[in-house]
């Protein structure tokens, strides 16, 4: 049953969570040396030098396990309630992610001294977190059809 609409807006969450985790999601620009520095979920690359180095990789897990979790989400059409529960903990790990975005984004702009600006990108788990909410309420309006006609039996 993949022509569900919930499926629809499961699999477009997905995609756009992994979108975020290939695209820069913030620029810092130094004042001082007038140096940028792009930030990915995992690593911050220096444009004049070309310099990675590592970062905090709990960005990059919160949506690694987000994606895994809506991938498998997918697949559980049979099982509503189960469904239901997953769809909810990828949105409190979106939510968790923006949490960790901002504190991110916070401590390397002191450290740094520099400018933040955020990139589109940083819009694309919000979006994944409207489509995860959708995908809810389809999968809770299944259900209740579902129990509307078990009483009728």
């Amino acid at each position: 049953m993949l022509q569900r609409i919930q499926t629809l807006y499961l699999l477009a969450a997905l995609a756009l969570c992994i979108g975020c985790l290939c695209l820069p999601i913030a620029h810092f620009h130094v004042t001082e040396t007038g140096e940028s520095v792009h930030m990915y979920n995992l690593w911050l690359v220096s444009s004049e030098g070309g310099h990675m180095f590592s970062f905090c990789p709990v960005m990059m897990a919160l949506l690694l396990i987000t994606s895994t979790a809506l991938f498998f989400d997918i697949w559980l059409f049979t099982r509503r309630a189960l469904q239901m529960r997953l769809a909810t903990f990828c949105m409190l790990l979106l939510v968790a992610w923006y949490i960790v975005y901002g504190i991110l984004s916070y401590l390397l702009c002191t450290e740094m001294q520099a400018t933040w600006r955020p990139h589109w990108t940083a819009a694309l788990p919000a979006a994944a977190l409207i489509l995860t909410y959708l995908a809810f309420r389809g999968i809770l309006k299944d259900e209740m059809l579902v129990r509307s006609l078990d009483r009728l039996r």
